[in-house]
């Protein structure tokens, strides 16, 4: 229900949602390149459906709620086929699928007994396979569901496409299925064209796509392509009464089919299998983002029919989206721990992932710049494992009304001095060392997991202990008392002997973790274990100078110049002299360097944000491994492990031609 919309206001945003939609569509059926994600797009087509549903008039014959995706290549010749190829309506929860059953309880004689089966929704591109007399003779893709594109030579080259059926083959037949490319064969593929200094692929779904539709079939049979078979459209000389018959025969004729298809004797057990395999589709060797629920009675589908674009026997199940569309309300500024300034997203809360959001990182003036996002537009944003949410982009054929430009401010925000670029750098800084949202910033960085991991000790603390002054550094933390926290509201006896003993313990983290959590610009976990393996104790290092540094592999001028920068002010010596007063340990312990392991020997760089892992645990992995890791990429890194926003070092790897893999590509190399 669009609560509150005049029909003017309706009108006008069905016209933009129109428009955005078949951009959208054009961009992922015809260009293979699609500018956002499934979920979003099915965000902004409830939204029309919406509209459409409370203002009627708005419904038009082309509408995207009307009309089948997709488009039929010039370049290509057409391909009649001989049913339309149907889109499918979502369910993203039980309550949808109840109203799913509801539907087709109300079009059917009571007391119908329905069977289902659900079956994977694969992440490729649809195809139909034209057999006669057992021979494969013509292969297309769906096209606008009607009007395909005839690939058959591409689809000859394609290892799992039969060319001949086996057993006793009906005198034709047509098949629809899905061409996709598995996440390991994708991960390979892809670190061989980096080897080679070549194109790197986004996903596996638009690889596939793309792949199929290439003029030289060649270069298609140069792909790991692979087919799941679901669905039998037509058949002369075969009869089946239902679609687990069909999955049946199909594997008989020699398809492959999923063995993840289940066939269902009622909703609770539906129900119970689309929460099942939401926690198992993460271990797939196919992406797919939900299930398809279909009824398994041919004679019930037949009866059923059709609405608009989609059967009513059929529904697709889709799993919370890691991406949701949502308003930008404002964009706010922080002060980070080394004095960046650090712009926020204020959102329309939305819920992504089960966790609901209103705020998000926006990285720097140049990435709001560059992506023209814009207070007031709606936005894409992620959230994956325990990242923090971030906007992706805006969606500006969405404007609508007044919208504005963000500014960084010229003066900090905390304590009013002026803001500085420093050179080559994309952040504005606070260069004031005084700054009281830095130190609240630096605290709560240096007693955070990565860093010292004092349990019971976050923001809050931080922001507490410094403003009544007791922590007016970071190695004020080692000399806190009962006596300084038992006057604090909501300190009693319990909580306050668990602080301390938490702050006690911590003294004896290793020396690299006490690196890290200085705070000391570009100096994460992976340099900081860098520099401690050469450099074993705090008075070794602050006796570096630029050179010696940088004679390690792994650290770079701008790093070397940073520690030589901390060391070489006083008010950070007299921290380390306190440091050392309060008994924490300032050096690194003896010990047998790890060896062994199937990747030893190789040096990795690990850049951007990883779908399920920190950049820690990432560099965790490949030393359990073997490998090493270090902090800027080199003529002597083997590897470099990217993510979202990946930046500079990406660029580098790439002039250097070294190889750069995904999350998927180092789990692969891993086992």
């Amino acid at each position: 229900m669009a609560i509150g919309v005049t029909a003017t206001q309706a009108l006008a945003r069905a016209a933009r949602l129109r428009k955005s939609l078949q951009h959208h569509s054009h961009q992922y059926y015809a260009l293979d390149a699609p500018e956002i994600s499934d979920a979003e797009f099915d965000v902004l087509l409830r939204e029309l459906a919406a509209l459409e549903e409370d203002f009627p008039e708005l419904r038009t014959p082309d509408s995207p709620t009307q009309r089948i995706g997709g488009v039929v290549q010039e370049r290509f010749a057409k391909v009649t086929h001989p049913v339309p190829m149907l889109s499918l309506g979502n369910a993203f929860g039980p309550a949808d699928l109840g109203a799913w059953q509801e539907r087709m309880n109300r079009l059917l004689p009571a007391e119908t007994a329905l069977h289902y089966v659900a079956e994977p929704k694969i992440d490729g591109l649809t195809v139909v396979l034209h057999y006669e007399e057992g021979r494969f003779v013509l292969g297309a893709t769906r096209g606008d569901g009607r009007v395909g594109e005839n690939i058959t030579e591409n689809l000859r080259r394609v290892r799992e496409v039969p060319h001949q059926l086996a057993g006793r083959a009906p005198r034709r037949l047509v098949v629809r299925g899905e061409v996709y490319m598995a996440a390991e064969d994708f991960a390979l593929f892809n670190a061989g064209q980096a080897e080679r200094g070549e194109k790197v692929y986004a996903n596996p779904r638009n690889f596939a796509a793309g792949s199929l539709r290439q003029l030289d079939s060649r270069v298609t049979a140069a792909r790991p392509l692979r087919l799941w078979a679901y669905q039998i459209v037509a058949a002369e000389g075969l009869a089946l009464d239902s679609q687990w018959a069909a999955l049946d025969a199909l594997r008989a004729f020699g398809f492959p089919v999923s063995a993840e298809s289940q066939r269902l004797a009622s909703l609770e057990e539906v129900v119970a299998r689309c929460a099942a395999f939401g926690e198992l589709r993460a271990e797939l060797p196919f992406a797919t983002d939900g299930l398809v629920v279909k009824v398994d009675s041919f004679a019930l589908q037949e009866r059923l029919g059709a609405v608009g674009n989609a059967p009513r026997w059929a529904i697709a199940y889709k799993y919370p989206s890691e991406e949701v569309v949502t308003k930008l309300l404002g964009i706010g500024v922080n002060v980070g721990r080394t004095g960046v300034l650090k712009p926020w997203a204020e959102l329309e809360p939305c819920e992504i992932g089960g966790v609901t959001v209103s705020s998000a990182t926006l990285h720097n003036e140049d990435y709001i710049r560059d992506r023209d996002i814009r207070v007031g537009d709606r936005v894409v944003v992620k959230r994956a494992g325990e990242v923090i949410p971030q906007v992706l982009r805006s969606l500006p054929e969405l404007r609508e009304g007044r919208t504005r430009r963000f500014q960084m401010p010229t003066h900090c925000p905390a304590c009013g001095e002026k803001a500085v670029r420093i050179e080559e750098e994309v952040d504005i800084f606070c260069v004031d060392a005084a700054c009281p949202a830095q130190l609240v910033r630096l605290v709560e960085y240096f007693v955070s997991r990565t860093a010292m991991d004092i349990e019971g000790f976050g923001i809050k603390q931080a922001e507490l202990f410094t403003a009544r002054n007791l922590v007016t550094d970071v190695a004020d933390i080692f000399s806190l008392s009962a006596a300084d926290l038992e006057p604090l509201e909501g300190y009693k006896e319990k909580r306050v002997q668990n602080l301390l003993r938490a702050i006690e313990s911590a003294k004896r983290r290793p020396f690299a973790r006490l690196l890290t959590a200085l705070g000391i610009h570009g100096i994460g976990t992976v340099v900081a274990e860098t520099v401690v393996a050469h450099f074993p104790s705090i008075e070794e290092i602050a006796a570096a100078t630029t050179e010696t540094l940088e004679a390690v592999d792994g650290i770079g001028p701008k790093l070397a110049q940073n520690l030589v920068d901390w060391f070489a002010s006083g008010q950070n010596r007299a921290v380390v002299e306190k440091l050392r007063l309060a008994g924490v340990r300032l050096a690194a312990e003896a010990g047998v360097a790890p060896t062994g392991g199937h990747l030893s020997g190789l040096v990795f760089v690990i850049t951007g944000t990883l779908p399920t892992l920190s950049r820690d645990q990432a560099a965790a992995l490949v030393r359990e491994a073997g490998g090493k890791v270090t902090g800027s990429v080199s003529k002597k890194t083997d590897y470099l492990i990217a993510g979202e926003s990946a930046g500079s070092k990406l660029s580098k790897a790439e002039k250097l031609a070294i190889p750069i893999l995904d999350e998927e590509g180092l789990r692969k190399l891993l086992s």
